[in-house]
């Protein structure tokens, strides 16, 4: 029972990290075209991903039944895959990268399924074809996505800047700034709820997975009759996890996460409320089409590119490559980092005796 307290202690305190890790996808660029002062802005974004985090499940149940062989995964495995992830998150945030979350929890599961099999790759499940003909996978869940979501966040947030551009051709940039700071309080607010609707889900996969592997161990068959809500005869995310991640990660985003704001709201591109507009609105639209088909993709990444695609569109050079280069070879890394992570951190806890 003790692991099981570890896990769900390991599960909520990646969680708040990811509130306060991703914080700036929801508010950096409301923060950098000064329509709200910082702590309005993370008091916004905090509300939002609370609501967020109530839609749906879809995105928890690929993390915690789609992506490795639940056979063979082990309460050992959940906490190592958490280690991971953690050690990465604190690691980028230190260092002021935006890099994802969801793939240094998906590195890290992966990593430690692995581990657990004696490096069996066979435990990874690369593409599989559900009875409804869907399809679930990593490669279709996690990788395909992770090109093309950047990718779609870019191309929509150029389009969206190309029109506001010839729209308001005429009109004069008071106006402009009068109006879009408005909206970009809807932009921003749309933005931290569809972060919740996809990063707190994967908390909450992790979670029922943890559950799922407690119960079928014999973990809970001496608990009393007061906690029999921990044990699940099958992977379901209950409401008392929907509610615990949804306000674990509330309060991370609460507490903020000033590096990656001033990377992503200032040093990539010099923004105004009609670019953050554009940007927030783009990013939010992909990341909630994301959440409704169960794809946990990376929010830090589709923010980001929605940001250079409007920076684009206003000057090629207005956008620092420099700074684009450090955040892309953070997202290059974070999956084998955080799989080599997990996997070692299998093999530590064996070596402590945690089984």
């Amino acid at each position: 029972m003790t692991i099981v307290i570890l896990v769900l202690l390991a599960a909520l305190a990646f969680e708040y990290i990811n509130g306060f890790h991703d914080a700036a996808n929801a508010i950096a660029t409301v923060v950098s075209t000064r329509v709200l002062t910082p702590r309005q802005a993370i008091a916004l974004a905090a509300v939002c991903n609370l609501i967020g985090a109530f839609w749906g499940t879809a995105v928890a149940s690929t993390i915690g039944s789609g992506l490795v062989d639940t056979n063979v995964v082990t309460l050992t495995t959940v906490l190592a895959a958490l280690i991971g992830a953690i050690i990465w998150n604190l690691l980028t945030w230190w260092l002021g990268l935006p890099s994802s979350s969801s793939h240094a929890l998906i590195g890290g599961l992966c990593g430690a399924a692995l581990a657990t099999s004696s490096g069996n790759w066979g435990v990874l499940r690369w593409a599989v074809t559900k009875p409804d003909g869907s399809m679930a996978g990593l490669w279709p869940k996690v990788v395909l996505p992770m090109f093309s979501s950047p990718v779609l966040g870019f191309i929509v947030a150029a389009v969206v800047m190309i029109v506001l551009t010839i729209l308001l051709r005429k009109s004069t940039p008071r106006l402009v700034n009068g109006l879009f700071g408005k909206l970009q309080l809807v932009s921003a607010g749309v933005m931290g709820l569809s972060h919740g609707s996809n990063d707190a889900q994967k908390t909450m996969g992790i979670i029922a997975l943890t559950l799922f592997t407690g119960t079928k161990a014999g973990v809970f068959n001496e608990l009393p009759s007061a906690l029999h809500f921990l044990r699940t005869p099958d992977f379901i995310v209950a409401k008392w996890v929907i509610a615990a991640c949804a306000l674990t990660m509330a309060a991370g985003t609460a507490a903020g996460g000033w590096r990656i704001i001033r990377t992503m709201g200032h040093k990539m591109v010099k923004l105004q409320p009609v670019h953050g507009f554009a940007a927030e609105t783009s990013a939010a639209t992909v990341i909630l089409a994301a959440s409704h088909f169960g794809i946990p993709v990376s929010t830090t990444h589709v923010i980001s590119t929605s940001i250079m695609g409007v920076g684009t569109v206003k000057r090629f050079s207005a956008v620092k490559w420099g700074v684009v280069g450090r955040i892309v070879w953070a997202w290059v890394l974070t999956l084998p980092v955080t799989g080599l992570l997990g996997y070692g951190a299998v093999h530590l806890l064996h070596a402590c005796g945690v089984r």
